[in-house]
């Protein structure tokens, strides 16, 4: 295989890039003088040696390893309130909406509606063990699951409400899911802030 179809290959496992997007990527590349290539690739590496996850919600962010994110760490966050979403730009459009001021958990991904294992990257044990020590260090009282109104988004819901039934009648806890605010098929990533800010008061 050349050059062009290995870098191809590469850009086809971004999140939806085809094949002729891909190979666009790549002479896109080629056209660029060797600075701007050189300056991508550094910055490629500079992200994952300084970008990390979060060991209590997985956000990345800017720090050392195993640091706490500024939502963790702040003490102004109420630790009373767990919201789940599926990735970070889900946690990123909620937190700029200004209409939640809890903690948060990144589940990683969505579960598969065809199958019944659930993928490596959905952290359904950290979830667990997240509960489990946010009830106790802090009152855990509330578990808000806040993820895409599309088939797998609503499947991942009912897939985590049933996973949760243990903990849930162990803790007393209110287990809700975002409300009307959102419209079917919508994806929490481009929602806005008043259609977050809706969806928030009318989970149930």
């Amino acid at each position: 295989m050349n050059p062009i179809d290995k870098l191809t290959e590469y850009f086809k496992e971004f999140p939806g890039i085809g094949e002729r997007q891909a190979k666009r990527f790549v002479y896109f590349l080629l056209h660029k003088n060797p600075v701007y290539v050189k300056e991508l690739g550094d910055k490629i590496l500079d992200l994952k040696n300084t970008i990390h996850q979060c060991p209590s919600c997985f956000l990345f962010f800017q720090s050392m390893q195993d640091q706490l994110c500024d939502n963790c760490s702040n003490p102004k966050t109420d630790k009373t309130s767990l919201l789940i979403v599926e990735k970070d730009a889900d946690y990123e459009n909620i937190k700029r909406s200004k209409n939640y001021n809890g903690k948060y958990f990144i589940l990683g991904g969505l579960v598969p509606i065809v199958s019944k294992d659930t993928p490596n990257y959905v952290r359904t044990n950290e979830l667990l063990r997240n509960i489990e020590l946010q009830y106790k260090e802090s009152g855990l009282k509330e578990v808000i699951i806040a993820l895409s109104l599309n088939p797998q988004g609503e499947h991942t819901d009912m897939y985590l409400r049933e996973l949760l039934i243990p903990l849930q009648e162990k803790y007393k806890l209110n287990i809700v899911s975002l409300g009307r605010g959102l419209s079917t098929g919508t994806e929490l990533e481009y929602s806005d802030s008043e259609t977050i800010k809706n969806a928030l008061r009318n989970r149930a």
